[in-house]
C-alpha cells in the first residue's frame, strides 16, 4: 500500500507528513521503506505524550483535557498541525490505546486515524483487536488505506 501512495504523490507532486500517537513512528517508517519515498515525504512528528499534541501539533488545549488524546477530533487537529509545521499537502494522524490498560475511558483498541489534505480532513474510529503489536500495525494499515482512497 505504501508503494501505491508514494506513487501517487510522486505522479500529483505533492507531500505528505505524518503526526503518530498509537503507532509511535510505523507509519512515517513503513512510508520511507518506499524506494523513492524522499520525493514526498517531508517527515513525522511522533507526540505520544498528550502535551505534546498542543504544544507541537497546535491541538486544542481545552479539547485535550475535556476529551483526553483519544478522540476524533484531536486525530483531525493533528493531521491539520503536521501539514502546517512540517509544510505538506497532506497530514496522517493516529492516536489511540494498545494497552494493556483502557485510556481516556477508551477500551483497548480504540484507534481514530485522520487524513487532512486539499479537500478536507476525513476521520475514522476502528475497534482494532490483538495484543500491542497488532494493534499498532493495524492502525498503520488503517491510515494507509484510508489515505490511499483519498488520493483516488
Amino acid at each position: 500500500m505504501s508503494r501505491g501512495v508514494v506513487a501517487r504523490l510522486t505522479e500529483l507532486g505533492q507531500s505528505v507528513a505524518c503526526a503518530e500517537s498509537l503507532t509511535g513512528g510505523l507509519v512515517t517508517a513503513r512510508l520511507v521503506d518506499t524506494p523513492g519515498a524522499s520525493v514526498v515525504v517531508r517527515g513525522g512528528v511522533v507526540a505520544y505524550a498528550t502535551d505534546l499534541k498542543g504544544s507541537v501539533l497546535g491541538v486544542d488545549a481545552q479539547l485535550l483535557a475535556a476529551r483526553g488524546a483519544v478522540d476524533g477530533a484531536v486525530a483531525s487537529q493533528m493531521a491539520l498541525g503536521v501539514c502546517r509545521v512540517l509544510g505538506a499537502d497532506w497530514g496522517l494522524a493516529t492516536t489511540g490505546v494498545a494497552g494493556p490498560d483502557p485510556q481516556d475511558g477508551m477500551p483497548v483498541g480504540t484507534a481514530f486515524v485522520a487524513v487532512a489534505g486539499p479537500d478536507g480532513v476525513r476521520v475514522k474510529r476502528h475497534q482494532l483487536q490483538g495484543d500491542r503489536a497488532t494493534i499498532r500495525a493495524a492502525a498503520v494499515d488503517a491510515v494507509l488505506d484510508l489515505f490511499a482512497r483519498m488520493l483516488g
